[in-house]
C-alpha cells in the first residue's frame, strides 16, 4: 500500500459558493485511464492534483475556523483556554468504564484500535464514541422509531451543558472531564447531531455530493474530534490544517466503509446510503437494491465505490505519521482493520446484499502485527 499519498487537499477553503462535486461518468474508468490502482502508489508515488479535487466535493462547511480554534487551544502558550472541571474521581472512574463498555460493544473495531493507546487517551476516544454512540441509537437503534427531532435538540442542549461543565449524567460526566483535558471545540460535535438529523428525513443521496456531506457530519467530524487526543508530533513542520484534513478523510473512508459493509441491513430499513445517479450509471435501481440480487451489474458497480473509499484511505497515510509517535500504532491498526472489510466484500464476491463482511479474529492479530511494523517505519522525509 502506498504511504506517500498527497494529503494538501484542502476541504477547508472550499467556498459555498463551488458548492458542487467534479466527476464525470465512472470513477474506477477515470482511475485506471491514469494508470492509478487502489492499494498501490503510482510511479511518481503521489495521485496527481487535478485528480484529488475531482474526487473530493466543494462544500462550504468552513472547517478551518474549527481547526484554529482548537489549534489554539491545545497551544501551549493559551492553556488557559481550556477550562478546567473538577469532578468527584471515583465518579469520573465509573463514567469511563461505562464508556469503555459502550465502545467495546458499538464500536469494535475502534475498541480494539483504543486498547493499544495510552491511558488517558484511550479514556477520551471511550468517552468520544459512547456520545456518539449514544447519539446513533436514538436515530438507529430498536426504539427509534419512538424518538422524535425533538430529542435531538435536547440533545444538543445537554452538549452545550457538557462544554459549560454542567454534566446532565454519568456518561456526559466522561465527556466533561475530556473535553475540559484536550480542549476539545463544541462545533464538531454540534455537526455530529445535525448527521443524525438528517437520518430522520433522509434515506437516499442523489449524488457523491450530497452522501460526502452526510459522511463529513456523522464520521469526518469525529476525525476532528480526535486530533487533540492522538497529539501532533512537535517535530511535524507540515500545516495543522493538512494534519485535519488527513483527519477528515479517515472519518469519510470509515464511514463510507461502514455504509459498503451494510447496505443489506440498511435496506431493511427501507435506507439507501449509495449515490442515486451512479447507481443508474451502472443500470441499478433501488428495486434491485431490495430484491438482493447480485448480479454483474452490481459487482461492477461495488468496485467504483470501494476504489473510492480506498482513495480517501490513501490520502490519510501521511497525516498518521505526523501525528504524535505513540498514536502511530492504534491509527495504523484501525486504519487496516477498516480496509479489510473492503477487502472482505471482494472476497464474498460483492455480495453486501445478503452477507456481512467482517474480519476473523486470526487475521485481526496478523493487521495488529503488521500495523505494528507500519508505526514503527516512518520514512525520514515525512516531516520536510
Amino acid at each position: 500500500m502506498c504511504s506517500t499519498f498527497s494529503v494538501s487537499t484542502n476541504p477547508c477553503s472550499y467556498g459555498a459558493n463551488n458548492a458542487r462535486f467534479l466527476h464525470s461518468k465512472s470513477f474506477v474508468t477515470r482511475t485506471r485511464a491514469q494508470g492509478i490502482r487502489a492499494h498501490k502508489c503510482s510511479s511518481s508515488g503521489a495521485i496527481p492534483r487535478p485528480l484529488i479535487k475531482e474526487f473530493i466535493p466543494r462544500t462550504g462547511l468552513r472547517v478551518h475556523e474549527i481547526v484554529e480554534r482548537q489549534s489554539q487551544a491545545n497551544n501551549l502558550t493559551k492553556q488557559d483556554a481550556c477550562r478546567r472541571v473538577e469532578m468527584n474521581l471515583t465518579l469520573l472512574e465509573e463514567a469511563y468504564k461505562r464508556s469503555r463498555n459502550i465502545c467495546a460493544e458499538y464500536a469494535r473495531t475502534y475498541y480494539l484500535a483504543s486498547l493499544l493507546m495510552t491511558e488517558e487517551r484511550q479514556k477520551a476516544i471511550w468517552a468520544i464514541y459512547a456520545w456518539g454512540t449514544r447519539i446513533d441509537e436514538m436515530v438507529d437503534g430498536p426504539n427509534a422509531v419512538y424518538m422524535g427531532t425533538s430529542l435531538l435538540d435536547r440533545w444538543e442542549e445537554r452538549l452545550q451543558d457538557i462544554f459549560d461543565g454542567r454534566p446532565y449524567d454519568i456518561l456526559d460526566a466522561a465527556l466533561t472531564d475530556t473535553v475540559s483535558n484536550f480542549c476539545l471545540d463544541i462545533k464538531p460535535f454540534k455537526e455530529m447531531i445535525e448527521g443524525m438529523r438528517m437520518d430522520t428525513w433522509k434515506s437516499r443521496y442523489k449524488n457523491f455530493q450530497e452522501l460526502y456531506l452526510y459522511c463529513y457530519y456523522v464520521a469526518g467530524t469525529a476525525g476532528i474530534m480526535t486530533v487533540p487526543v492522538m497529539g501532533i508530533a512537535p517535530e511535524s513542520s507540515v500545516s495543522t490544517k493538512s494534519i485535519y484534513n488527513a483527519a477528515i478523510h479517515f472519518g469519510i473512508a470509515n464511514q463510507l466503509t461502514n455504509i459498503l459493509r451494510d447496505v443489506g441491513e440498511d435496506a431493511w430499513i427501507g435506507r439507501i446510503y449509495l449515490p442515486q445517479d451512479e447507481l443508474e450509471q451502472f443500470g441499478l435501481s433501488d428495486q434491485d437494491v431490495f430484491a438482493r440480487k447480485v448480479t454483474d451489474n452490481w459487482r461492477e458497480f461495488m468496485k467504483e465505490q470501494i476504489a473510492r473509499a480506498r482513495f480517501y484511505y490513501n490520502l490519510v497515510e501521511q497525516g498518521i505519521s505526523r501525528l504524535d509517535k505513540a498514536s502511530h500504532w492504534p491509527l495504523w491498526s484501525s486504519l487496516l482493520l477498516y480496509q479489510n472489510i473492503l477487502d472482505a466484500i471482494e472476497e464474498n464476491d460483492y455480495d453486501n446484499l445478503t452477507k456481512r463482511a467482517y474480519v476473523g479474529k486470526t487475521k485481526k492479530l496478523i493487521i495488529l502485527s503488521h500495523a505494528y511494523k507500519k508505526a514503527q517505519s516512518v520514512p525520514s522525509s515525512i516531516f520536510h
